[in-house]
């Protein structure tokens, strides 16, 4: 993405959504709409303007677009997410094939979602931000999937309308947040760390249940066992080992709440030979027994 300055607007009109004054009843909406059902009426141009009470997400899943975001020029290719406050000024110049989605969410939604779960989702609009999809294809499919009902959930409300509309732009902003994290993390703690780190929490998704030891982990990623346990106390706090466990452990909560299998059958399931051992580690790790776990 390339930016510089633009000239600034003197007067900048403020919208509900681009050229309506007003919006809807309901105070509290999630509105979604195709890129070009607006920007063609427009001839691809949208001038600067700002949305009172509104955050504005913008997915273009293709083409290209001249973004002017508070006095700069962005040129972004798609595929690229472009995230708005309200306060911010904004202006688009669309390729005559960009399309793609935009996402407009009300403020007191997004206040609601803070009270709930703090700082979770400000991260994506403490400042615009351009978002680079092209190396993320199967979030980037999640996100299409998302939008598409969120469109088709729009055009023909049934029972729960607004809850499964506020829900499904959720679960939207979610992933975007989830992206954004692991990105900065990657900055702040060196991408080639971040990336070994990510492959040894993949390796540890494949091999829990063989119960492998650091060493297996640490030959299988070419890197010593006191490498792999430096890296793992850096980027997490926990020992390759406790990481292991933990995720040994999730599965067994997970177990032993959701299937009526035996605690010995969940022990060797998990690749415990003597259910005992199972138990005692098991408490050990969680504070009680499998069986004070299912009990409470």
């Amino acid at each position: 993405m390339n930016r510089k300055l633009a000239p600034a607007s003197p007067d900048v009109p403020q919208f509900a959504l681009y050229g309506e004054q007003e919006k809807g009843g309901n105070a509290e909406f999630v509105h979604i709409e195709l890129i070009e059902t607006r920007s063609r009426v427009h001839h691809w141009h949208i001038d600067n303007h700002t949305h009172s009470g509104l955050f504005q997400v913008l997915f273009l899943l293709g083409g290209e677009v001249r973004a002017s975001i508070n006095g700069a020029l962005w040129e972004c290719d798609a595929p690229t997410v472009i995230t708005i406050h309200p306060s911010v000024v904004h202006g688009f110049d669309f390729s005559a094939e960009a399309h793609g989605y935009v996402l407009t969410v009300d403020q007191n939604v997004v206040f609601a979602l803070a009270e709930n779960h703090g700082d979770l989702y400000s991260s994506l609009f403490v400042e615009p931000l351009a978002i680079d999809l092209g190396s993320v294809p199967e979030l980037r499919a999640r996100l299409e999937s998302l939008l598409e009902n969120l469109l088709t959930e729009a055009a023909w409300p049934q029972y729960g309308h607004t809850l499964m509309l506020e829900w499904l732009a959720r679960s939207a902003l979610l992933l975007l947040v989830r992206l954004h994290a692991e990105r900065r993390f990657a900055d702040q703690s060196g991408r080639s760390e971040f990336e070994l780190f990510s492959r040894f929490r993949a390796e540890v998704e494949r091999h829990y249940k063989e119960q492998w030891q650091v060493g297996q982990y640490a030959e299988t990623l070419r890197v010593t066992p006191t490498r792999l346990n430096r890296l793992c106390l850096k980027l997490s706090g926990k020992s390759a080992f406790d990481i292991t466990q933990d995720r040994l452990m999730l599965e067994a909560c997970r177990k032993l709440t959701y299937l009526p299998a035996s605690i010995a059958s969940v022990a060797y399931e998990l690749g415990f030979q003597d259910p005992a051992y199972f138990s005692r580690l098991f408490k050990k790790r969680m504070g009680r027994t499998p069986k004070q776990f299912r009990a409470d």
